[in-house]
């Protein structure tokens, strides 16, 4: 903390009202960045269940192609056994092989179906494991979602809370200060150091903040303390606090 009686007398409060604007401004961006935080959460959690509706949509697919290959092969089982009947009542050779062709034609085709069905058998076995592992894993995430984002809310209520006390402690500041200054520091802060430092200190002939050498004079005047001054160079709002040693040696003296 620094004493006020070796400063100006309203620099102490301007050095209060920057400390409830840099807080309010964080108190802001953290309301500002939650919403957001959660947003990406539900984006990730929406890619994972699209993934999932997608090896559902692959699941329910192979079972739809294992059905209908269980169907062809039905259908030429069928064709086979009414073909087997034809065959007796065939009166020439060739319309025998006409028969004989057609069933293994048939059968080529049930063979075919088979082994098609033995590979959908298994990818449906790898699908079936996706989506289950999918499924858990999304029922946990979502969990995780919902506390993520009743933490979020929790935060801001406390976030605007506090950000509300700050505005009123804030008002109350500014109220205090000469209505120049006042004009002078919210100048700075909304013109050039926008949720930044407005305020620095003067210490071994140099502005701390942009760091440039004062004239000798000026130092002086700003160590006085006699009136408010501003760097020459980025306008800022100047003090000045004695070394402590010096302090002891002026008590004491």
């Amino acid at each position: 903390m620094i004493n006020s009686y070796l400063m100006h007398k309203d620099i102490s409060t301007a050095l209060e009202l920057q400390a409830l604007d840099l807080r309010a401004a964080e108190l802001r961006r953290e309301i500002a960045t939650l919403p957001k935080q959660i947003a990406e959460i539900e984006k990730a959690l929406e890619s994972h269940t699209k993934r999932l509706e997608l090896d559902k949509a692959a699941l329910a697919a192979n079972q739809r192609e294992r059905k209908k290959l269980d169907g062809d092969v039905q259908g030429h089982q069928q064709k086979i056994s009414k073909l087997r009947d034809q065959m007796l009542s065939a009166k020439t050779n060739e319309q025998y092989r006409a028969f004989q062709h057609e069933i293994e034609f048939c059968e080529q085709a049930i063979r075919k179906a088979e082994d098609q069905t033995l590979d959908l058998m298994g990818e449906a076995e790898s699908l079936e494991k996706n989506v289950k592992a999918a499924e858990l894993s999304l029922a946990e995430e979502k969990k995780v979602v919902e506390a993520e984002k009743a933490k979020a809310k929790q935060r801001t209520a406390e976030d605007q809370a506090e950000l509300k006390k700050v505005e009123a402690q804030r008002a109350a500041a500014a109220s205090s200060l000469p209505p120049a200054l006042l004009n002078n520091y919210d100048r700075l802060r909304t013109r050039y150091y926008k949720d930044g430092d407005v305020i620095a200190e003067a210490k071994d002939s140099m502005c701390q903040a942009c760091m440039m050498a004062m004239r000798p004079q000026f130092f002086q005047d700003v160590k006085a303390g006699e009136q408010v001054m501003f760097c020459e160079n980025c306008r800022r709002i100047l003090y000045y606090v004695e070394p402590a040693a010096d302090v002891e040696a002026q008590m004491n003296g």
